[in-house]
């Protein structure tokens, strides 16, 4: 951690969090006014992020969905910052973003569940993209078997769609995607 980071005191603002340097070892969110510090990714989870933005890009351009996929973008939410794996943000709102985006542009976050975080992702996470009325919340777990799990968000919570490695799925919101979670893992 950094130096400022070490030094600080007292709950931590938005605009202490940007103001951090940039660190490539952990990702640092804010809940609450509480760092949140995670590793950065290894290879199997980076491996699916990569595949599935490309999957999403696809879908997108086929569909000529007015979004834009990012990837570990700075989100803005009423309890503080998070950084989804992955974000599906409104075009016009992605073209003039600067170190964040508005909660209320994103139609879907996407985490990818690594032994760090999988309670986060479980548990913290899908309350606070539903709190900001994020639609939908979208969890990956590799372990055992990739497997995704659909949330669409439905009177202030996400209810779950399970799809499982060798089950292809289609979907129809916020843009049409045909895909199989094992795609998303080592061939």
């Amino acid at each position: 951690m950094s130096v400022a980071a070490a030094d600080h005191s007292g709950p931590w603002t938005l605009s202490d969090v940007l103001a951090l340097p940039e660190d490539p070892h952990h990702r640092i969110e804010l809940v609450g006014g509480a760092l949140v510090m995670s590793p950065s990714p290894g290879v199997p989870h980076q491996r699916a992020s990569k595949r599935l933005t490309d999957l999403l890009d696809a879908a997108v351009e086929a569909a000529a969905a007015p979004v834009e996929v990012l990837e570990a973008v700075n989100v803005v939410v009423p309890d503080g910052l998070l950084i989804p794996d992955i974000a599906v943000v409104d075009a016009e709102a992605a073209a003039s973003a600067g170190l964040t985006v508005d909660a209320h542009d994103v139609l879907v976050v996407i985490e990818i569940a690594s032994p760090s975080t999988r309670v986060t992702d479980r548990k913290m996470k899908p309350a606070l993209y539903a709190a900001a009325g994020i639609p939908h919340y979208w969890r990956l777990e590799l372990e055992p078997a990739p497997r995704l799990y659909l949330g669409h968000l439905e009177r202030g919570t996400y209810t779950d769609r399970l799809v499982q490695a060798g089950e292809t799925t289609r979907l129809e919101r916020p843009f049409p995607l045909d895909f199989d979670p094992a795609r998303l893992v080592r061939r």
